[in-house]
């Protein structure tokens, strides 16, 4: 068997920002993790994380290491420590198994795996929950290894909660981030912070560096409350907009809506920062009100806690917010 780190080429990382720039595993570079001190272990670990590429192995075996290694009484090892192994094309990709940490006291996993022996994608979603120090794999030693297939359309950036971050789907490849990537296709960055996307404008000037083609901007659950909202969403909103001025940007309010004067005051901030830009004349601006992500019916099936989304309620959101996706991607030229 010969082996690969998640560093060698062919491999390639997706989802870690800057990482072929800076080398730095990393959501949040160092200095705005001291400007926001909430994001100071959060903007270290890295959600939608991927390793991807391409063999015709008929033996894989991927080898984990974490570098940090917490409970969360909230999600289970599988939820937030472990590693999805997908194979196959990204619409259609089969989920193999996973590759997690037996226990609490141990940082370094290890599974092999049977392929087919054709030449396909393999795809290694990382945890959501860790700092990741390192990700093997091992195929066979006659095997080929290339670069993965490449996305065709584009790249989206989401900015909101723990709930953008994928909390609390049984693993992580059922987060609607990772599941409206592989059905539409698209690269993404999940800058999803449990309890702590504030709408600071440091964030917005940080995200005003990335290279995208969608904004996702959702973090009303975040806010600690309405006026809090209304004195940062729009200013966040504008800032983008100075150096992203025709970005295509979709607004949410949070999934979780029960309908009390708390939570539709909240919708109504985040309804206002949208109809302020078309009123203005900004034709690149769509909204979803997130009272629709759970359905009509059956909604409290749709959580862990009247919270955080279960696979359920992931799958709901992914399907409220794909025909939207597909007509912004569309509009910018994409083939969906």
């Amino acid at each position: 068997m010969k082996t690969y780190t998640m560093n060698d080429a062919p491999l390639k990382i997706f989802g870690v920002p800057f990482y072929y720039e800076t080398g730095r595993w990393e959501r949040v570079p160092a200095e705005l993790r001291k400007s926001i001190e909430r994001l100071a272990f959060l903007g270290r670990r890295v959600p939608g994380a991927r390793v991807g590429f391409r063999t015709n192995s008929k033996k894989l075996v991927v080898k984990m290491t974490l570098e940090t290694f917490s409970v969360d009484v909230g999600m289970s090892i599988f939820g937030c420590q472990a590693l999805n192994v997908m194979v196959g094309e990204r619409k259609n990709a089969k989920f193999l198994g996973l590759v997690n940490p037996p226990n609490y006291s141990t940082k370094a996993a290890e599974k092999e795996f049977l392929l087919s022996g054709e030449m396909q994608d393999v795809m290694l979603y990382l945890p959501r929950n860790e700092v990741v120090a390192m990700v093997e794999v091992s195929v066979e030693d006659d095997a080929v290894v290339e670069a993965p297939t490449p996305y065709k359309n584009g790249t989206v950036v989401y900015y909101g909660s723990s709930i953008t971050e994928g909390g609390c789907c049984a693993r992580n490849t059922n987060a609607y981030t990772t599941m409206l990537s592989d059905r539409l296709d698209f690269d993404f960055y999940n800058l999803g912070f449990s309890g702590s996307a504030r709408g600071e404008l440091e964030m917005a000037d940080y995200i005003n560096t990335f290279d995208m083609d969608v904004f996702v901007y959702d973090y009303d659950h975040n806010a600690p409350d309405a006026q809090h909202l209304r004195a940062t969403h729009e200013p966040f909103f504008k800032r983008f907009r100075e150096k992203h001025p025709t970005t295509p940007v979709l607004m949410t309010s949070k999934p979780d809506f029960y309908p009390d004067t708390r939570n539709i005051e909240r919708r109504a901030v985040v309804r206002a920062t949208y109809d302020n830009a078309v009123a203005s004349g900004d034709e690149n601006v769509w909204f979803i009100d997130g009272e629709k992500f759970f359905g009509e019916s059956e909604r409290d099936l749709c959580t862990v806690d009247r919270c955080h989304p279960n696979d359920l309620g992931m799958y709901r959101m992914a399907n409220v917010y794909e025909p939207v996706l597909r007509e912004i991607l569309a509009k910018i030229g994409k083939e969906i």
